[in-house]
């Protein structure tokens, strides 16, 4: 995108030049017509934005002087020119834009030289105008005078309102997005162990999104803004590198599940640890007093204070036993619906890979639903 337009246009002007009055014999002569324009006076006329243009020779030079007997000149001519035409795309390609086709005079003054649009449809466009990605809307003519050192300079405007046809790019560039999208999502409903199979598919997408994003700059200009296009393929870019770093972290959850069921098969618990757990509770456990005893043999104070059984006694049970009661009626009972929903998945590899089914389509939608209410909102704002 050059920032330009091409059109072909049929310009005339009208001016009156009281020297070239002639008798019409009664009304028989109408008018005479000229096809060399360096015969009469003319006004030194440019296109101010022009950045090329030529005339039309084929098959005969395409422009004809028509001198009325009232001294009135009559100049059309057929040209091809390409504009200039500076665009703003922050909402690029959801945006619209003017571009003006500018007439003025290159070296007679306002007080010489004076352009005046024809009153009554000044401009005429044809009817079976067709854009391949624009529609014209409508457009406006006005003035725009330039003064500067060497004095005031008429000048004619004609502002064109062109509205880019949007459907081109959903189904060029939007749509097949989402599709990248979704498809990096397919890794997470692949098995842990399939690891070529879902690298492949995270390295396929993510270099296929980025190769469409290059393709989609390389035909625009480089400005220093962002564009409206430049934020969802980023964040589509995003998902998908989201969805490979996704991968990553359950193979990193998977070979720590496994080294911890290496660990417990390889040392497992003593049975007889167990059946001690079991049988009795640690603070009912009495010490064997007669045997150490008989390895001191002291008999005295120390031997009344080792005997005293480790029991409590059964009212600081009783009041152990309200305090936790009271505790439990006090603390609301909270049943957590997730957690009895992924305790139903043994492992964290696989808890990671059922949160990101839903939590990745959750969050586009959400994006979905921002991105398109504003940029539809601030076209909106634009139009009006």
């Amino acid at each position: 995108m050059q920032q330009e337009y091409s059109v072909q246009l049929t310009f005339r002007e009208q001016w009156l030049d009281e020297r070239l009055r002639f008798n019409d014999f009664g009304g028989r002569l109408k008018y005479l017509t000229l096809t060399d324009a360096s015969r009469v006076w003319m006004p030194d006329l440019f296109f101010s934005n022009e950045k090329e243009g030529h005339f039309h020779n084929i098959i005969m030079p395409n422009v004809y002087i028509r001198i009325f007997p009232n001294g009135s000149v009559l100049y059309s001519i057929r040209i091809s020119l390409t504009l200039s035409c500076p665009m703003n795309l922050k909402l690029y390609p959801l945006d619209r834009q003017v571009c003006s086709l500018r007439m003025a005079s290159y070296g007679w003054t306002t007080d010489d030289l004076v352009f005046l649009w024809k009153e009554g449809d000044p401009v005429q466009v044809v009817k079976n105008l067709h854009l391949p990605r624009f529609t014209l809307e409508k457009f406006f003519t006005d003035y725009c005078n330039s003064k500067t050192n060497t004095g005031e300079y008429s000048c004619l405007k004609v502002d064109l309102l062109f509205k880019r046809e949007f459907s081109y790019y959903l189904i060029q560039i939007y749509i097949p997005c989402c599709m990248l999208v979704i498809v990096s999502w397919v890794s997470f409903w692949l098995d842990q162990s399939a690891v070529p199979a879902r690298v492949s598919l995270g390295v396929t997408t993510l270099l296929t999104m980025a190769t469409q994003t290059s393709g989609i700059n390389a035909s625009l200009p480089p400005v220093s803004y962002t564009k409206a296009i430049d934020i969802w393929t980023g964040v589509c870019l995003t998902f998908v590198f989201g969805a490979l770093l996704e991968f990553a972290l359950v193979n990193y959850a998977s070979r720590s599940d496994m080294h911890s069921d290496n660990i417990e098969k390889k040392y497992p618990p003593s049975e007889t640890e167990q059946s001690t757990s079991m049988d009795l509770p640690s603070d009912q456990v009495e010490p064997d007093n007669s045997s150490n005893f008989a390895m001191t043999g002291y008999d005295g104070p120390l031997q009344h204070s080792l005997q005293k059984p480790l029991v409590r006694q059964p009212e600081d049970t009783m009041s152990v036993d309200r305090m936790q009661h009271c505790e439990l009626h006090m603390q609301p009972r909270k049943k957590n619906c997730c957690r009895s929903w992924l305790s139903k998945f043994p492992t964290r590899s696989k808890r990671i890979d059922v949160i990101s089914r839903i939590f990745f389509p959750i969050v586009f939608a959400f994006f979905n639903l921002a991105y398109w209410s504003t940029y539809l909102f601030r076209e909106e704002e634009q139009n009006e």
